[in-house]
């Protein structure tokens, strides 16, 4: 009998651990920072979760650039509003 349990990766905004596959991964690979949809893209990985506050608190604190220590342009953390909420 396998036990198989699923990966737990942590927020960075809310810090809670939560499942792999419900959060949504950015990484940057060789000066290029990207959304992972797969999640098997190879690069340093960032989890956000779908909560709304840390989506507005991943922005307001600009978290993706102190996660992969560079600046990260405005277009990565509009792409991550989309994903979540849609084109608005």
């Amino acid at each position: 009998m396998a036990n198989n349990k699923a990966p737990l990766r942590m927020c960075i905004a809310c810090r809670q651990l939560l499942e792999k596959r419900e959060m949504l991964r950015v990484v940057r690979s060789e000066n290029k920072i990207f959304l992972d949809f797969t999640s098997k893209a190879s690069g340093r990985g960032a989890y956000i979760c779908d909560n709304p506050d840390c989506i507005k608190k991943l922005k307001k604190h600009r978290l993706l650039n102190k996660v992969f220590s560079c600046q990260v342009e405005e277009e990565i953390y509009n792409a991550i509003e989309e994903a979540y909420f849609g084109a608005k």
